[in-house]
């Protein structure tokens, strides 16, 4: 995805974007193996990267702009980490990399444009934050083709 579309991407299309990213995120979680280390690592990306998801979406909602702003930097440091395990969970060779390759490159488009609305909330001058809407189950088509 370029930046051009980003800029185009919905307050919506970016929740459900990130709600899909999770349940990609559940699936390579079950797919490690059944050992000390697989068991260990299983739990961190679960935390970090199902802890995104919530945190935009209560930015959307935010009592302020440096609400929002922080909430939306909270996700993206989750988002951050999430990147960091996935790395390790090839490194260590506990998944094959073409079975992660997909979602570290998600994850990176995803911490992309976070980082750009932190930088956005933080320049422009202040005004209310739109209210969140319900998130479209429908739209993780991806889950299926895992």
């Amino acid at each position: 995805m370029v930046i051009e579309e980003w800029l185009q991407m919905t307050p919506n299309e970016l929740s459900n974007r990130l709600w899909c990213f999770v349940a990609r995120i559940g699936k390579v979680v079950d797919a490690l193996p059944d050992t000390r280390l697989g068991r260990h690592v299983a739990g961190q990306p679960v935390r970090s990267g199902t802890s995104a998801p919530p945190n935009y979406d209560e930015a959307r909602v935010g009592e302020s702009r440096a609400d929002f702003a922080h909430k939306i930097n909270v996700a993206l440091k989750e988002l951050v980490e999430t990147r960091g395990w996935l790395k390790f969970i090839t490194l260590a060779q506990l998944l094959p990399a073409r079975r992660i390759d997909a979602l570290v490159d998600e994850c990176d488009q995803l911490c992309r444009i976070l980082g750009k609305s932190v930088g956005t909330a933080k320049a422009k001058p202040k005004t209310r934050v739109p209210a969140a809407d319900s998130i479209a189950n429908d739209q993780c088509s991806i889950l299926n083709s895992q």
